[in-house]
């Protein structure tokens, strides 16, 4: 069954005055106890800190976003209920990981199925072509992807490329993702799937975004750094560093 958002609307006005005590706005809040997410999902926010993620984006109602590499549509759902009926989501899911694992293609294809807000985008990375006026583009874990071995070398520039020209002046590129050791560049990202911070910042500046801020929301100290994320001594345990870039007004 589809959610409704008058019974997120319900919930967010139930909830506001201690959402915007605790930080999160209440759309967000309102979004994290719909009834439509799965167990699953938020069995899995205490380590995710959602609220305080999409708080740091500072997603709106009403607003447009993409959620890049939407993987399971764990932030897609909660995306769809924090900008609500006036607002829009445009989950991205690249086709070479709909050709790797079919669950990628049913995660999409359920998710736009169940919210009326979401429009699914699964073109290959090569041909990319996100709608105009965005205010948002949010990618979780992912961003590392795009330097696997069986992309192109330009493709994580010509992705950014492609996200600079769709926001609108002032809108927010978030990234997040598992921290690889300081001076290793993009070489962990086949290997480890961890990237160096400082290569995201360049490659994401290069294409005329300005850094705004980061945070240390998702920091693990005591993560090594040198083993693969899905390695069962770490996963879910990683270092991940939250970089919130914005197009120049």
């Amino acid at each position: 069954m589809k959610p409704t958002f008058a019974i997120l609307a319900a919930i967010a006005t139930l909830t506001a005055a201690p959402a915007l005590a605790a930080g999160v706005p209440a759309n967000i809040t309102a979004a994290l106890a719909a009834p439509s997410r799965p167990a699953a999902d938020t069995a899995r926010d205490a380590a995710r800190k959602p609220g305080d993620l999409l708080a740091f984006t500072g997603v709106k109602t009403g607003d447009k976003v993409v959620d890049l590499i939407m993987g399971g549509g764990y932030f897609t759902r909660i995306l769809s209920g924090a900008v609500g009926p006036t607002g829009h989501v445009y989950a991205y899911q690249p086709a070479e990981f709909v050709g790797f694992s079919a669950d990628y293609g049913k995660a999409l294809k359920d998710v736009a199925a169940a919210y009326p807000n979401v429009t699914p985008l699964g073109a290959a990375f090569s041909a990319l072509d996100l709608p105009d006026g965005l205010d948002l583009v949010f990618t979780v874990q992912n961003y590392h992807d795009m330097h696997l071995k069986p992309f192109a070398a330009d493709t994580a520039a010509k992705v950014n490329a492609e996200i600079f020209k769709s926001l609108k002046k002032g809108g927010v590129y978030l990234v997040v993702d598992h921290a690889a050791l300081p001076g290793t560049g993009i070489a962990p990202a086949d290997t480890l799937h961890r990237i160096d911070i400082a290569a995201v910042k360049s490659e994401v500046e290069a294409a005329g975004f300005k850094l705004e801020a980061q945070s240390p929301m998702l920091a693990a100290p005591a993560d090594p750094h040198t083993a693969n994320v899905f390695d069962p001594s770490i996963r879910g345990k990683t270092d991940q560093f939250i970089l919130k870039f914005r197009k120049p007004k």
